[in-house]
């Protein structure tokens, strides 16, 4: 192994046999009891809060520990330097930014991400490459394996690249965009309390902001990986033939979906026809709009069909729509005993609204009786039609047979004129 005035391992086997370890062992061991309660003390007297301010707090509550620790050991390692070596000391301090780091890198992925089966198995690896890594360090290794890692490396015109530039580059990109999406997911809790900002607003702020942020992290570990920046200019034009020839729908969509959730006009719980389909709203994404019709299926239907197409929207200003049903009696029926029986049919119903009040019109005098209508009016349109139809068709035929009044059918009378021939 080559010389190394770092070797922390080796400084500290030559003093196992001797008495100062026993200082070092009393200093570490103080620290850690002390910093342990002094950590679950803090902890218990932590405000709660909300919003970023709490993702700051439960930072500062999982570093607790290791921090003090780490503080009162290099306490401890300076008055005690002057009269003993604290070789044990300097590992613990390597230790103990290591367990800090571990726990803040873990807390961050847990901040950035809902809480998953691959999460709670990263923890581990996350622990275990930042503990070998130490390892490295402390026994001298890690100068050799990077040298290693540096030599194999190939020619890209006159940049050199490594394994080792590759690494680094995919660590330094890892660790921007964490970074980027932890700061967006607080800005983000930020937005979604701010109750001055309409809700709509809030998600496209927030999509917005998130986006940005993680573009931006791009632009920033782009160059620390070695990468010129320049690049991303041909990048960009092939991007945008892409997306002028393949990807055009797709970008519509969410151009569309943007400008929806700007402009108020659909908003998730609004009954609305949509190329012949009724429904109600019950999603509203930036890609596609969900419509829940009365049947219990759900149709998916893109934002830019939203845009380029005429949309009914039954609760826009008013959720008040107007039924027409139909009627036709015989001539020979009591014209104004069939209308009575009909708005009695109609005041029947709990849907029907009192204001406006059902009203019945004669329509026009047909080929085989009289044509009536009967006006109702409904603030319930998810409800739907079919059903109060239903109901109130019935009501009127029960009552037009108890009444008396006919409901004609088409008849056709056939005349022979000059008799059959004999």
């Amino acid at each position: 192994m080559p010389h190394n005035t770092h070797n922390l391992l080796t400084e500290l086997l030559s003093d196992l046999e001797q008495t100062r370890m026993l200082w070092q062992l009393a200093v570490l061991g103080f620290s850690l009891a002390l910093a342990w309660g002094l950590g679950r003390l803090l902890r218990g007297r932590l405000p709660k809060s909300q919003g970023a301010l709490k993702v700051g707090l439960g930072g500062v509550s999982r570093v607790a520990f290791p921090l003090i620790a780490l503080l009162l050991v290099v306490i401890g390692k300076t008055v005690l330097k002057n009269w003993h070596s604290v070789n044990l000391l300097n590992i613990a301090t390597s230790l103990l930014l290591a367990l800090a780091l571990v726990r803040l890198i873990v807390y961050a992925l847990r901040r950035i991400f809902a809480p998953s089966g691959w999460l709670h198995g990263s923890e581990r690896f996350i622990a275990t490459a930042i503990w070998i890594g130490l390892a490295l360090h402390l026994t001298g290794f890690l100068p050799e394996i990077l040298d290693a890692l540096d030599d194999l490396s190939f020619n890209v015109g006159k940049q050199k690249i490594s394994l080792l530039t590759i690494l680094s580059g995919i660590l330094s990109v890892l660790v921007t965009l964490l970074a980027a999406m932890w700061l967006g997911r607080t800005l983000e809790n930020r937005l979604m309390t701010a109750e001055k900002l309409d809700p709509k607003l809030r998600v496209v702020l927030s999509k917005l902001l998130r986006a940005l942020l993680v573009v931006l992290g791009i632009l920033v570990a782009l160059p620390l990986a070695g990468i010129d920046i320049t690049v991303l200019s041909v990048f960009g034009g092939a991007l945008g033939i892409g997306i002028g020839f393949g990807l055009q729908k797709i970008a519509g969509n969410y151009v569309s979906g943007f400008i929806i959730l700007l402009d108020h006009s659909i908003h998730p719980g609004d009954i609305l026809t949509v190329e012949g389909r009724f429904g109600t709203v019950s999603l509203l994404t930036a890609r596609y709009l969900v419509l829940h019709s009365n049947d219990g299926t759900e149709a998916i239907i893109p934002n830019e069909t939203l845009i380029s197409s005429t949309i009914i929207n039954h609760s826009y200003t008013n959720r008040q729509i107007r039924i027409g049903l139909p009627v036709q009696i015989g001539y020979q029926s009591d014209l104004e005993r069939a209308m009575e029986i009909m708005k009695e049919a109609a005041a029947k119903q709990p849907r029907a609204l009192a204001n406006p009040e059902p009203k019945v019109f004669l329509k026009s005098f047909g080929d085989n009786g009289i044509d009536l209508e009967l006006d109702i009016w409904i603030n319930d349109p998810e409800e739907g039609q079919l059903n109060l139809r239903s109901d109130i068709n019935l009501e009127i035929w029960r009552q037009f047979q108890a009444a008396g009044i006919e409901i004609p059918y088409p008849q056709r009378d056939v005349r022979i004129i000059g008799g059959l021939p004999g």
